[in-house]
């Protein structure tokens, strides 16, 4: 799942490649449906959401049991509730991304992978010339948004619009746990050693990231996070350094942002931040949290 869960969030950080779109027909909503908790302490009683940030079109997800807290919910706290901003992200992404002098991107990917490489840049309509202009990080960025050419999958018909557009709807505030500069600062601030280990591993993860992603949508819509889980256990494992910038670091600093929250907030993070070690729940629980798995 570290694998994956690079895969989510790069693709939640980046609206800078064009997405194919799926045409088959809405499926049935899967048993179960997708992980959702309450969390209560104190004054505060809301809920927490697994997400996947980009799917085909046409998933069915929300299930009655969502829909219900959701309509209860006071407001709704996504990762970053200014990512929907899509200037401001270009323009931070662009700011940050981007530096001089930067080595051909071919130079800094493995001659084992080269082949990888230019199917993966190839498959996704873009070039290792465009893409060498970036830093290693929002190359692999760049990279792995381009991959979902192949999948088919967008951030349109992800988890999240839906609900900006409902919590928009009933007149409920929107806010955030971080805010998009804080999620590319995640990456910007990596050693160029780990950056140069995130991209290697993207351009790696291409082969096999259609089969990878139908294993945990399937695995999502169901409910089963221990088989999400498992995904830890699969493929190269990522750098300690990635793992924690990316991940470790940002739950801490979400369980301090919920931590004084008041009411019934409907939070919804990438379902990557739910398992694994030091994940989201794990970290309210030790905090006092009261977390019950409800769906």
């Amino acid at each position: 799942m570290r694998r994956f869960t690079h895969f989510l969030a790069l693709c939640a950080l980046t609206l800078v490649a064009a997405c194919g779109q799926d045409s088959s027909p809405k499926p049935e909503a899967a048993q179960g449906g997708p992980a959702l908790w309450q969390v209560s302490r104190g004054t505060m009683k809301g809920w927490l959401f697994g997400t996947i940030h980009v799917l085909p079109k046409g998933v069915a997800w929300e299930t009655p049991t969502i829909s219900e807290a959701m309509a209860q919910a006071d407001r709704l706290v996504l990762e970053a509730a200014d990512l929907q901003d899509e200037q401001k992200t270009l323009a931070l992404f662009e700011q940050m991304g981007r530096s001089p002098g930067l080595p051909p991107l071919d130079q800094r990917v493995p001659e084992e992978d080269q082949a990888a490489l230019v199917k993966a840049v190839a498959d996704g309509g873009t070039s290792t010339q465009m893409l060498s202009g970036y830093e290693s990080w929002a190359a692999a960025m760049l990279l792995s948004a381009a991959s979902q050419q192949a999948l088919k999958v967008s951030q349109d018909d992800g988890v999240e619009p839906v609900l900006i557009a409902a919590f928009k709807k009933a007149g409920k505030p929107i806010g955030g746990l971080e805010t998009v500069e804080r999620q590319f600062a995640a990456f910007d601030t990596l050693p160029d050693s780990a950056q140069a280990k995130l991209l290697v591993q993207t351009v790696r993860e291409t082969k096999d990231m259609k089969a990878l992603f139908d294993r945990i949508l399937t695995a999502w819509r169901k409910g089963d996070m221990e088989a999400i889980a498992k995904e830890d256990q699969n493929g190269e494992q990522p750098d300690p350094v990635v793992e924690e910038a990316v991940l470790v670091a940002r739950n801490r600093d979400w369980v301090k942002a919920i931590a004084p929250m008041t009411g019934r907030p409907f939070i919804a993070v990438g379902a990557g931040h739910l398992t694994g070690r030091e994940n989201l729940i794990e970290l309210l629980k030790a905090k006092g949290f009261t977390v019950t798995r409800v769906q």
